[in-house]
């Protein structure tokens, strides 16, 4: 059975770390700049939250917040399920879906080790859907990305 570590092992290890104290147009910049729709933020070696595209368009935009004043930690999002590195791939698949969410922070122990995304599960499951998924599971993924986007 595919894990977390499967997972991260295949990824870049993160490089998209922010501070909570920059502004959120630095935050929207970094996004640019990496092409990735969400940042870490971290400060020092303390993991603090994720900042996203939807936090953006939930926190900032439609509370009528600016870029340029606004804090990355006022926006971020910080109640974020977690894994572990064993934990599965389904797994992952079944928080990202009952947690309404696109991104889970993994964890070993204290340790911050990355974030799994819907895209990462779902890739996993399309590359290694024998080893990870029966056929039903593969269509419950599939389903549940549709709901997402």
């Amino acid at each position: 059975m595919r894990t977390v570590a499967n997972i991260l092992q295949n990824k870049p290890p993160a490089f998209n770390f922010i501070d909570p104290a920059a502004k959120v147009i630095e935050g929207l910049q970094l996004m640019n700049s990496v092409n990735l729709s969400y940042l870490v933020v971290k400060e020092g070696n303390r993991f603090c939250g994720i900042f996203s595209e939807r936090d953006y368009s939930r926190n900032v935009i439609l509370k009528g917040l600016h870029s340029d004043s606004a804090t990355i930690a006022e926006v971020m999002s910080t109640s974020l399920p977690s894994v572990g590195m064993q934990d599965t791939v389904e797994n992952c698949m079944q928080m990202l879906n009952s947690h309404k969410t696109r991104y889970l922070i993994v964890f070993e122990g204290q340790d911050f080790k990355g974030v799994v995304t819907i895209n990462d599960v779902l890739r996993e499951a399309i590359e290694n859907k024998a080893m990870v998924f029966d056929q039903l599971a593969v269509k419950e993924a599939t389903e549940m990305q549709d709901k997402i986007f």
